[in-house]
């Protein structure tokens, strides 16, 4: 599959499905199949005759093509939704994998879990690569687990507001 996964800007829903079903060389019915959809599901929505994907349509396409869901929802008319995963944070001792961030995780300001006051985290630890969705238990790039069953290092910094000028896993001291 092409190494461009995320949409363009002017992409359609349908050229959007339509150019990654090519890219990886599937036919319809492959995708269909891997997706679990229709195969007249895939074609209205290759044919632009479909543009809001439901709950079920969007988890089978983005786990046939590899991809976050927030890419098909930036392509269904969610503007904001490809900005969405770098601001995604999670504290690595509460969160449990497949559920929804806390509240008090999302807030801007917020680098520490207000239950157990570990360090919350953006990245995976590993390979450095933002956290696209709580839906994810396992890193999509390097395969670690974010769920970390023994305390954050004390040596990485925590999770910080956007532009304020402090890098995220950066090394302390």
């Amino acid at each position: 599959m092409s190494a461009n996964l995320a949409p363009n800007p002017e992409e359609s829903l349908a050229e959007y499905v339509k150019r990654l079903r090519t890219s990886a060389a599937m036919t319809q019915e492959q995708l269909s199949a891997a997706a679990g959809l229709h195969r007249q599901s895939l074609t209205k929505i290759e044919a632009g005759k479909t543009t809001r994907l439901s709950k079920k349509a969007k988890a089978g396409l983005a786990a046939a093509f590899l991809i976050p869901t927030e890419y098909l929802d930036a392509v269904a008319g969610d503007a904001g939704a490809i900005a969405a995963p770098a601001l995604l944070k999670l504290c690595p001792q509460c969160w449990i994998p497949g559920t929804a961030a806390d509240p008090m995780w999302t807030d801007l300001r917020s680098r520490y879990c207000f239950a157990c006051g570990s360090a919350l985290v953006r990245e995976c630890r590993n390979c450095h690569q933002p956290i696209t969705s709580h839906q994810h238990r396992f890193c999509p790039y390097c395969g670690l687990a974010y769920k970390n069953a023994s305390a954050t290092p004390t040596n990485v910094r925590p999770a910080s507001p956007p532009g304020s000028g402090i890098e995220v896993g950066s090394k302390v001291g």
